[in-house]
């Protein structure tokens, strides 16, 4: 009776040696919920940091703290921050020169131009959401009073030529090493010159210098980096030990993120306290720019939780929440720090873990994408170019419209990763239709917290763009190139990965390393 009971229950399993699915025990509660806290352990942590910061930023605000005091409750966060810029140079070069060097020149053209082409979409619709949004709202509508003398730290108007010229100057850096830390930027000399015909006439020539400004040049230093890997795989063979060297650089920078990953989340919690606690006069501000506050929050809102998200799904025809859910972490650093920069290292670790982006695509899209991609920041300076035309009373024509769009898309290019970089391109847009720059101060007094939206939405925007990457990348291997994956597949238990495909384009010895190089341009 046993034995029957045992084939009619699991005859099918006994056949072929497996235990039946159906008759697996089901998995207790506890179990499964200990399973998912520990797959997401990382978000909880930072999640819960964000929540413990704002609390404990609320309860110390009560207490008359001194300037020193309010320091010292930041440090953590500073320590984060530090840690996170400390592992930038490394991060963005070296994958850089391995991807560029690893990727077909055709391949890495293709992938650049997509890249690029997304990237310019996305600016151009934020830019377009901040204007409609700064019309319907009318943030500058109201009265508004300066609640303090922010003046001093208003950059200095700069010519619109004069800062397209710097950002091109900037792509080519005079030397890589004060690269790392600096970048050129032009100021001007009042040159006084006098008649020589005779008469009193005096004329002042405001006359371009350059200087050196602090802040790294992050666009001179990924156009190298991609230019040199490039050179690398032109050298053939005896480029191979330096493109070794930059993989396993890029390899050992990666275990470092993940070890600061498992920091964050304290590091955001006294992020977000230390703000909290150093704000001034919160009521007033919100009272004077609440709308403008408002405009900004929900205009990035639309483009971060609809319009990226649409994208995304019309294209690939996936759930877009599911994969914001894997870069959550990376979301919530980029709001602590306000620096899409910092927040590089970790935005690589998710996409690659959690989203199933290949390392080559997102070492290769997402430096260049911290750099040349700022839909936050377009979106933002088209709202509050609007704003201060607004509060001037300075009615804008289609033309002006249509020069904040395309100037805004543009100078988000030049747009440093940095805390408040939006604000020093603000000038230039401002420049462009000619509203007075010194009104950017009412903008500096609620930068900080706007500027920490502008930077989850960028971050975003870069992550999104390496999935879509991926997307095509994969559907073009399943087009045409099934067989070359196949047999890269089958090769997989030979030593195969060490060998760059430099090594394999010249072919060692074996007819089987050449028939892989193909695969390297199915993108």
């Amino acid at each position: 009776m046993d034995l029957e009971e045992g084939k009619t229950s699991n005859g099918e399993a006994l056949a072929n040696g497996l235990t039946s699915p159906q008759r697996k025990a089901p998995e207790p509660l506890s179990r499964r919920v200990r399973r998912i806290v520990m797959a997401n352990l990382l978000v909880i942590l930072t999640v819960a940091g964000v929540i413990i910061g704002v609390l404990i930023g609320l309860a110390v605000r009560n207490v008359a703290l001194s300037r020193t005091q309010m320091i010292y409750i930041g440090f953590p966060g500073d320590l984060l921050i530090r840690l996170l810029k400390m592992i930038i140079i490394p991060l963005v070069v070296c994958s850089l020169v391995s991807g560029a060097a690893s990727i077909d020149p055709k391949a890495l053209g293709k992938l650049g131009g997509w890249a690029m082409l997304f990237f310019l979409v996305t600016t151009l619709i934020a830019s377009s959401i901040g204007v409609v949004m700064a019309f319907i709202v009318a943030p500058g509508s109201v009265s508004i009073t300066k609640i303090e003398s922010l003046d001093e730290n208003v950059p200095e108007p700069k010519e619109v030529i004069d800062s397209f010229l710097d950002l091109i100057r900037n792509i080519f850096p005079s030397n890589l090493v004060s690269a790392a830390f600096q970048s050129y930027a032009t100021s001007y000399k009042l040159i006084t010159k006098n008649g020589t015909n005779g008469d009193l006439n005096i004329t002042v020539e405001k006359v371009p210098i350059g200087t050196n400004q602090d802040g790294m040049n992050i666009l001179g230093l990924v156009v190298f980096a991609i230019v040199f890997g490039i050179a690398l795989r032109k050298l053939g063979e005896e480029g191979e030990i330096l493109i070794k060297f930059f993989n396993s650089f890029n390899e050992a920078t990666m275990v470092l993120v993940s070890w600061i990953m498992w920091y964050a989340p304290l590091g955001i919690m006294f992020l977000v306290a230390g703000k909290i606690v150093e704000m001034d006069n919160v009521g007033s501000l919100f009272a004077s720019l609440g709308k403008y506050i408002a405009c900004c929050i929900v205009g990035h809102a639309i483009h971060g939780f609809i319009v990226l998200p649409g994208i995304y799904f019309i294209i690939t025809r996936k759930n877009p929440y599911t994969f914001l859910w894997g870069i959550f972490t990376a979301l919530a650093t980029a709001f602590g720090t306000a620096s899409s920069s910092a927040t590089l290292p970790l935005m690589m670790k998710c996409v690659e873990e959690n989203n199933g982006v290949s390392k080559h695509i997102s070492r290769f899209i997402l430096p260049i994408g911290a750099t040349v991609n700022m839909d936050g920041a377009a979106l933002f300076q088209c709202v509050a170019a609007v704003f201060i035309a607004q509060l001037n009373n300075s009615p804008l024509n289609f033309i002006q419209v249509i020069t904040i769009l395309v100037t805004a898309t543009a100078s988000s290019v030049g747009a440093a990763g940095i805390p408040a970089g939006g604000v020093l391109t603000l000038a230039i847009i401002l420049e462009a239709v000619g509203l007075p720059t010194n009104d950017i101060s009412l903008i500096l007094a609620v930068d900080w917290l706007v500027d920490r939206t502008c930077t989850v939405l960028n971050v975003e925007g870069d992550a999104f763009g390496a999935g879509l990457l991926q997307f095509f990348q994969d559907r073009s291997a399943k087009r045409g190139g099934v067989t070359e994956l196949t047999e890269v597949r089958l090769d997989g238990e030979l030593p195969v990965p060490e060998h760059s495909p430099l090594m394999e384009k010249k072919g060692h010895g074996n007819g089987e390393v050449d028939k892989e190089a193909p695969s390297e341009s199915v993108l």
